[in-house]
């Protein structure tokens, strides 16, 4: 149930708009907000691929989320769609981003 109250809450273009937020201020503005939702859709086909997404699970589930891993998760899908104009830093801050846009929303409570 918690689950369907999570995906009510999250509102893309305010995700995005709140990592655009979120970077430091050298980054802001280095992306366009198509840039950011797709490396946001690469991080999400990440969660898919580990499980993470599952709603099969019963009851909490702690999920130990490996920041290198996604970052050259993300990476190789940029490369793969030639789109090279992404730093493993800026990646990184960009995830850091998505995840505090979530924790505001409650999504991890």
């Amino acid at each position: 149930m918690s689950n369907e109250k999570d995906l009510i809450q999250y509102d893309e273009d305010d995700a995005v708009k709140y990592i655009q937020n979120y970077l430091p201020q050298d980054v802001k503005g280095k992306y366009s907000n198509d840039e950011i939702n797709y490396i946001i859709d690469i991080v999400y086909e990440f969660y898919e691929e580990k499980g993470f997404m599952d709603d099969d699970s019963e009851g909490e589930v702690l999920v130990d989320i490996d920041e290198d891993e996604i970052v050259s998760y993300v990476l190789n899908n940029t490369k793969k769609d030639k789109i090279n104009n992404f730093s493993a830093e800026d990646i990184s801050f960009i995830i850091q981003g998505e995840l505090a846009y979530c924790e505001s929303i409650g999504i991890f409570e």
